[in-house]
């Protein structure tokens, strides 16, 4: 029930918030877009001291208290891709931890801008 209130709250605040399985942040389904791969975006943050500290954070904070902030996912509107356009490193901690589920926003990159999406996430992109 609890799941469903917060839905329809975000959804009247204009933002559609859902959730997904973590197994789907890999190279062949929701892509990272600041790195090639997502074992870039884990080296990357293994290597910088203030990439390493953000990621310590999370990792103790994530088991305590889910996450506190939605990943938001951007979807090509050219090829359908599936992309995390903010949220990096609570990406990378999540990859880690393997929670079964994270919690999302989204929106189209379209030529004209993007607007967060207040309608259900297309979830048949991931099907493919």
């Amino acid at each position: 029930m609890r799941d469903h209130e917060e839905r329809q709250v975000n959804a009247t605040m204009g933002r559609y918030l859902g959730t997904l399985p973590t197994t789907l942040l890999d190279d062949d389904a929701i892509r990272p877009t600041e790195y090639t791969r997502w074992a870039d975006a884990h080296r990357r943050f293994e290597r910088r001291e203030k990439d390493a500290r953000l990621l310590a954070e999370l990792l103790e904070s994530i088991p305590r208290q889910g996450l506190r902030v939605p990943i938001v996912l951007g979807i090509s509107d050219r090829w359908g891709d599936v992309y995390v356009a903010d949220g990096h490193h609570r990406a990378v901690a999540l990859r880690t931890l393997r929670p079964p589920r994270f919690p999302f926003h989204w929106y189209w990159i379209k030529s004209a801008g993007v607007r967060i999406e207040d309608r259900p996430f297309p979830y048949y992109l991931l099907d493919r």
